[in-house]
């Protein structure tokens, strides 16, 4: 569960490991990966590293799998034993918690440029990965903030910034996504995720609908 202001150390290890791994650099990585075996759930860590593939492409990912088995001294993870047909359904319900009121639009959109590309994030992104139980939206949503803040994909993480909120994040737990993602960057960079962050914020504080402690 995760705290109303803050996140518990075990997460904040997750979402550290995940900006870890957009910077591509070994020396970090390796580090993030050593606090993400002391502080957190080697499942959760599994979980992470498998969805950062979306974001930051499967070589990556697949170097920072192998680094962590070296790291964490375990087998393979276990498959999940999921049937492909289960995908499609879950994708449109979990795409459509994160995106909220601009679901349709963005279904729309994706599927104008390429109508396979629309069914791939919605089965495959969200379906396959982003909504399998081992770990919580919220979470994985802390995750993909602080990963695409390091990525340098704006519009990406602006879309994900109001998605961790839409999915139930409070608005101090995005921002201590940001300050983790900020740690990796230089200070232009961080003036950016920072920016991008703010537009999000100020249209939250004009919405009747902010997150808070109580309402989540």
């Amino acid at each position: 569960m995760l705290d109303a202001d803050g996140l518990p150390s075990g997460i904040e290890a997750l979402v550290d490991l995940s900006a870890a791994v957009a910077t591509r650099d070994p020396d970090a990585l390796s580090a993030a990966l050593l606090r993400a075996k002391d502080g957190a759930d080697v499942t959760s860590v599994d979980e992470i590293l498998l969805q950062s593939h979306l974001f930051v492409g499967f070589p990556i990912a697949l170097n920072a799998i192998s680094r962590w088995r070296e790291i964490a001294e375990l087998p393979s993870g276990s498959s999940s034993g999921e049937a492909d047909q289960d995908w499609e359904g879950r994708g449109a319900r979990v795409c459509e918690r994160v995106y909220a009121g601009s679901y349709e639009a963005l279904r729309s959109r994706v599927a104008a440029l390429h109508p396979d590309l629309d069914r791939w994030m919605v089965a495959g992104g969200y379906g396959r990965v982003l909504g399998r139980p081992r770990v919580d939206l919220v979470t994985r949503e802390l995750c993909i903030v602080a990963q695409l803040g390091v990525w340098d994909a704006p519009q990406q993480l602006h879309s994900h910034l109001r998605g961790a909120v839409n999915a139930g994040a409070t608005v101090e737990q995005v921002e201590t996504a940001v300050r983790i993602a900020a740690r990796y960057l230089d200070a232009d960079s961080a003036a950016r995720v920072r920016g991008v962050w703010k537009t999000v914020t100020d249209r939250l504080e004009n919405s009747r609908d902010r997150p808070t402690a109580d309402r989540r």
